[in-house]
């Protein structure tokens, strides 16, 4: 019931494995490994293999790449797993079938984990064809692959735990990176951190991180089954609504109080009083109502989990070591990165799926009024609470510090952040343009925006790394402009508690900020074509 004959389990995969995409998936992920074992394979004619330790470059490379890609694409599979149902309006359906909610959670997680399974078996080529350069045994393969497998299985069951919660897939989804990235960041601390322990590593990762992994995961199995057991929303088709003051009774933590400064500021009261006539209808429709209807469960938690990663980080990399202060814009941007393009991916999506498309698009609206609306109630919330992280730097400026000495820098960094808040917003609203699914039109935005801000900083490290010159770092350079990461670490920041002056490079900030604005306006203007042009909608 729960493996061999579990009928979930069996639908899932059969539905899965003959789309298309299974198997271009597969072939992108193995060719992308092929060239990196190209491009990073040593140079000389011939080696010496009695001494030589050239695969263990090679081997960390592809196993911390593999390792972060899995830990980015375990939600994409599972954190629309349970929400799915719901959106198809099947889950009431499956609740009512004779399948044990056990056997229905262990069914999503086993195919939820196959294509992942199918993506690390299909890399142990290419990995193995590394082995005989030397510096790797063949017990370090397979304990690395075993801490990935435990690992992936853990942010597996994390994101179909996460989906239990939700009733659409882009909050499921950003709740779990919240979660997903800082541990998946603690992995690979802890693994380079015992790297030089040697055989002793392995024992601790034989041993102890199944253990862990498996325990925490059969525990968020047996949570998630009692969720199913008793779900709270099942009967429930056809609300799409959620009474704010019935949630405010159960909220456990924190809790928005929309009339009160400041989250009136990025969750205003729903509006009491006539719309005044030159307002845009459509961002006061989606600011008050349209955001927040399925109610703000996802938003509690990305702020409490946001604000508690940034406690310790604000306190370490701010004021204890200020020269660091960098690495807390960084995180200041990568939390932009996963909460940004969720309050506009489905913008326009959302009106596909509801079918409400054709009659927003009769409506006396100008196409201009439709897409600022949407647009601008996406950034305002992404950009508030960015913004909120925001403050400790602000406050590190004005207390007697050294950033007071360096207030350029630090108002390069807000413009780096408020740069990356327009962009994965605007970047967010063309993928919503473009999809009928607004699961769909997230996870694009999320790859065209990690393309672009860490694509540039792994090629750099791979280049830096593996000693290539020439042609190919002037390119990777060039690209970098790309990246708000690369445009803050190339700000001058000049601290009494440095070890020493990093080597910085106004030319790429600068490239940076010019980059930003011709690719959002690039944007801006392509997606007022399509608002325009692919609806036929006459703007007057």
């Amino acid at each position: 019931m729960y493996l061999f004959e579990n009928p979930v389990l069996q639908k899932e995969l059969v539905s899965n494995l003959r789309m298309n995409r299974t198997f271009v998936l597969l072939f992108a992920y193995v060719a992308l490994l092929g060239l990196l074992v190209y491009a990073a394979w040593p140079a000389e004619e011939r080696l010496d293999m009695s001494n030589s330790d050239k695969a263990k470059p090679l081997v960390n490379l592809l196993f911390l790449g593999q390792y972060m890609l899995m830990s980015l694409m375990a939600p994409s599979f599972a954190a629309g797993a349970i929400t799915g149902e719901k959106e198809r309006d099947s889950f009431e359906m499956l609740m009512a079938s004779p399948v044990k909610p056990g056997a229905i959670v262990f069914g999503k997680l086993a195919a939820s984990l196959c294509p992942l399974a199918e993506l690390m078996i299909g890399s142990l080529p290419v990995v193995m064809l590394c082995l005989p350069l030397g510096g790797v045994q063949f017990f370090e393969v397979v304990a690395a692959y075993l801490a990935m497998i435990s690992s992936v299985t853990l942010f597996t069951a994390i994101s179909l735990w996460c989906s239990s919660y939700f009733s659409r897939t882009s909050a499921s989804l950003v709740v779990s990176y919240l979660l997903i990235l800082p541990l998946a960041m603690l992995g690979v601390f802890i693994w380079q951190a015992l790297e030089q322990l040697g055989e002793a590593r392995l024992v601790v990762v034989f041993a102890l991180v199944p253990l862990v992994c498996l325990s925490a995961t059969a525990m968020l199995v047996v949570n998630t089954s009692k969720r199913l057991l008793a779900a709270p929303d099942l009967g429930s088709a056809g609300q799409q609504a959620i009474d704010l003051s019935t949630e405010a009774e159960s909220a456990v933590g924190l809790y928005i109080k929309r009339e009160e400064f400041p989250d009136r500021l990025f969750a205003p009261p729903k509006r009491t009083t006539f719309l005044p006539e030159d307002a845009n209808p459509i961002y006061d429709k989606e600011i008050r109502s349209e955001i927040f209807s399925q109610g703000t469960l996802m938003l509690r938690l990305v702020i409490q989990i946001s604000m508690g990663l940034a406690l310790p980080l604000m306190a370490v990399l701010l004021y204890l070591k200020p020269h660091l202060a960098p690495w807390y814009i960084a995180y200041v941007l990568l939390f932009n990165m996963l909460v940004g393009p969720v309050f506009t991916a489905g913008s326009v999506t959302s009106e596909r799926e509801r079918q409400t498309l054709d009659l927003l698009l009769t409506t006396l609206i100008s196409p201009w009024q439709m897409m600022w609306g949407k647009l601008l109630s996406g950034l305002r919330v992404s950009s508030v609470l960015t913004s909120f992280l925001m403050w400790p730097v602000v406050l590190a400026c004005i207390m007697p510090l050294d950033f007071w000495h360096n207030l350029p820098t630090m108002i390069g960094y807000a413009v780096v952040v408020a740069l990356a808040c327009c962009t994965t917003a605007m970047t967010a609203l063309f993928c919503s343009t473009l999809f009928h699914k607004s699961s769909t039109s997230l996870l694009a935005s999320y790859l065209i925006i990690v393309t672009l801000f860490l694509l540039p900083l792994a090629a750099n490290r791979f280049v830096h790394f593996f000693g290539k010159s020439g042609t190919t770092a002037n390119i990777v350079e060039i690209s970098g402009i790309a990246s708000p990461f690369v445009a803050i670490f190339n700000l001058p920041l000049e601290v009494s508690s440095s070890p020493g002056t990093p080597q910085v490079s106004l030319s790429l900030f600068g490239g940076h900020l010019l980059f930003s604005l011709l690719y959002n306006g690039a944007l801006l203007l392509t997606i007022m074509w399509l608002f325009q042009v692919r609806w036929r909608v006459s703007d007057n």
